[in-house]
């Protein structure tokens, strides 16, 4: 078992490798947004779409088991979407979003947000080619979460606390949660937000363009070198 799983993911590494040089080439920065189901991540970026489609252009891959809903949504806003439906499978992989990309039409410079399948388990394992995890965790799930699911909040470059604007209603106690995601994680960012009534986004629009500066320059480097 252990050898298959070794065999499965050095493969799944190497159509990782291929989608980075892929989107560094075109200075693209992918964001692997994972989750468990009906922590808000679609309206999140929906509504990210909708600030920041002029200034930085977002494509988007989603993930699901079934149906095209969430794509569905995210076409509404403009953007273009393709949707991955994994059928039995609780992630996505390399190679699903490396046909993905394809198909999907990307600005130069432009942003690319892969909405990972529901599950904070089997996505941390998988690297797509993205430049950065985002975890994204619901003040409506329990702030425990990141030491249930370590692996998934070890392999995050940032946290996302959503639905904030529900604090006042629910006993969630926002510095415990914290407190157990740097345990699990030092270097990970926290940043809290709702797509509701707009906390926070700005930091989270601000780490994004930080992001996607490093991106550019890694392509410069790129260009430089060749």
């Amino acid at each position: 078992m252990v050898q298959i799983e070794q065999d499965i993911l050095s493969k799944n590494d190497g159509y990782a490798a291929d989608n980075r040089r892929f989107l560094a080439a075109r200075g693209v920065l992918a964001l692997n947004l994972v989750s468990s189901p009906g922590s808000g991540k679609t309206t999140l970026l929906v509504r990210t779409i909708e600030d920041l489609e002029a200034e930085l252009a977002p494509a988007v891959i989603e993930g699901d088991q079934q149906t095209s809903s969430d794509a569905d949504r995210i076409r509404a806003t403009g953007a273009p979407a393709i949707q991955v439906n994994t059928g039995k499978g609780c992630h996505l992989d390399a190679h699903m979003v490396g046909h993905a990309l394809e198909g999907l039409p990307l600005d130069e410079g432009g942003l690319l947000l892969i909405e990972n399948v529901g599950n904070l388990v089997c996505p941390a394992a998988f690297d797509l080619g993205e430049a950065h995890k985002v975890v994204i965790l619901s003040v409506t799930e329990g702030e425990d979460k990141p030491i249930k699911y370590p692996d998934m909040f070890h392999a995050a470059d940032l946290m996302l606390l959503s639905k904030v604007d529900l604090l006042p209603h629910l006993d969630f106690d926002v510095e415990r949660c914290f407190a157990l995601a740097r345990r699990v994680n030092p270097r990970i960012g926290m940043i809290q937000v709702s797509a509701k009534s707009g906390a926070g986004l700005d930091d989270w629009y601000a780490w994004v363009r930080a992001a996607r500066q490093m991106a550019q320059a890694g392509r410069q480097s790129i260009s430089a070198a060749v």
